[in-house]
């Protein structure tokens, strides 16, 4: 034989180097990477989905290399947002003002939040998804947390301890063949308040456009 077969489908002669096995580290860092690069608007929810998929199955570096070649390098920092990819944010509040995460702010792998009657907001409208989990330990009492989701963004509250609190969870009817971009895990304990889990607000002309409209006189 001239040569063997690589798992990329390429023949390597005897003296070429074999192809260098991927590892778990190395698919996750290309995972963050097509996951910022959605979040940017650069991938959309198909070619996410599709690329998520063979990045997970990637035997070889080679491999998982052509799912971001076309893609820019993304660093330490969020392209366009300049802020930092954490693994932990840790929020600690007690009577104070709002606590909100709107825009286009970076959503770590997990958020600690040990607040006590603060008003808190998280809003994925326009936020950087980088993992493809979240893990909220809720350490909360009083007040509302409040939770604005997409499609693509589901919510579990199932491993959620409830004290004289309740949960409001109301999701616009989406595609069913809407990826999961982001999956949010709720886990510890709500005190005396609530959790609402919602879409955004309809803007103005958005609610004209669904405002029925009034039947004419004399039909």
């Amino acid at each position: 034989m001239s040569g063997e077969i690589s798992p990329t489908g390429k023949h390597s002669g005897p003296g070429s180097p074999p192809e260098l096995r991927a590892s778990h580290a190395d698919r996750d860092r290309v995972v963050d990477v097509l996951r910022i690069a959605a979040g940017d608007g650069l991938l959309t929810a198909d070619e996410l989905d599709e690329r998520l998929e063979a990045a997970l199955s990637a035997r070889t570096l080679s491999e998982l290399s052509t799912l971001t070649a076309d893609l820019p390098p993304v660093s330490a920092t969020v392209g366009g947002t300049g802020a930092e990819v954490k693994d932990i944010v840790r929020i600690e509040q007690v009577h104070s003002g709002a606590v909100e995460r709107v825009g286009r702010w970076v959503v770590p792998r997990r958020l600690e939040l040990a607040v006590t009657y603060c008003q808190v907001t998280l809003d994925f409208t326009d936020a950087v998804i980088t993992h493809g989990t979240l893990r909220i330990d809720v350490g909360m009492t009083g007040r509302t947390l409040t939770l604005v989701t997409r499609p693509g963004i589901v919510v579990d509250t199932d491993g959620l301890q409830l004290v004289h609190s309740r949960v409001k969870y109301r999701q616009t009817p989406t595609d069913p063949d809407t990826p999961v971009t982001l999956r949010v895990e709720l886990v510890g304990q709500k005190a005396h308040g609530r959790v609402v889990v919602r879409p955004p607000r309809r803007t103005f002309g958005q609610w004209l456009l669904r405002k029925p409209t009034s039947p004419s006189r004399g039909a």
